[in-house]
């Protein structure tokens, strides 16, 4: 589905990021994988699926998206075919400490928002006219919030999805391809381990379960494969039917 296709993964070294590197390269792809602080993870996953390299970047540091795109580009030999923004923060935001309240919004939409944009707007200015695929990790708090204490992801995760619409829609004359997934609580670092917290977060998914990372990475590697282009702009639902709209 990928053959000769570049792809890049940001948030690579676990989790989501980890399983869909695994998935595209199974398709093919020739990937590139992002990390932030977890090389020793990175470097044996790229050894594992024969990446063609990893990126160290801190993406909370503005100007650091457009860093990594260009090392990227360097790291690829030329042109990357797709993107995958999967790296993102989870804060908690209470109400009452104005101080992490202020910092976790600006974390949050830095890393969830604008290093995700700032790498959409790299690739669309790259590809011109020649088309390539991006596939956003969003969440279903994007439309159905989160807990009282974590308004700033429910909010980075709106913001992403309305502009991975807004170019999907600017975009698809030229063959650009944008879809965004919104998981509910999928098997990783992220979702709830205490048991209280794991059973009310089971409780209300009528699967019964929690979403594995290859169902996510699988989607991925399926949207990024053009097979489906009418799709572009969809937003996907994974979440055991515990969101519907």
């Amino acid at each position: 589905m990928l053959n000769a296709k570049t792809v890049l993964i940001t948030g690579a070294s676990r989790g989501v990021g980890k399983e869909a590197a695994r998935a595209c390269a199974a398709a093919g792809a020739r990937v590139i994988l992002h990390f932030n602080v977890n090389q020793d993870a990175a470097l044996d996953l790229a050894r594992e699926i024969d990446a063609v390299g990893c990126v160290a970047a801190d993406l909370s540091k503005p100007g650091a998206a457009d860093r990594l795109w260009l090392q990227a580009k360097k790291m690829a030999g030329g042109r990357i075919h797709a993107l995958v923004n999967n790296a993102g923060v989870y804060r908690a935001t209470p109400l009452g400490n104005a101080q992490s309240w202020t910092s976790g919004w600006a974390e949050q939409f830095q890393v969830n928002v604008l290093a995700a944009c700032e790498l959409m707007r790299n690739a669309i200015n790259d590809w011109g006219k020649s088309g390539g695929a991006i596939v956003n990790i969003a969440s279903r708090a994007a439309y159905r919030g989160d807990g009282p204490d974590h308004a700033g992801y429910a909010a980075s995760k709106g913001a992403l999805v309305a502009a991975a619409k807004t170019l999907a829609r600017a975009h698809a004359a030229d063959q650009v391809l944008i879809y965004t997934l919104t998981p509910g609580w999928i098997e990783t670092d992220m979702a709830p381990h205490r048991v209280e917290a794991r059973a009310q977060a089971v409780a209300e998914i009528p699967l019964g379960r929690v979403a594995q990372p290859q169902e996510i990475a699988a989607m991925t590697a399926f949207l990024l494969s053009g097979q489906c282009a009418s799709a572009t702009g969809s937003v996907i639902d994974i979440n055991g039917a515990s969101f519907m709209r």
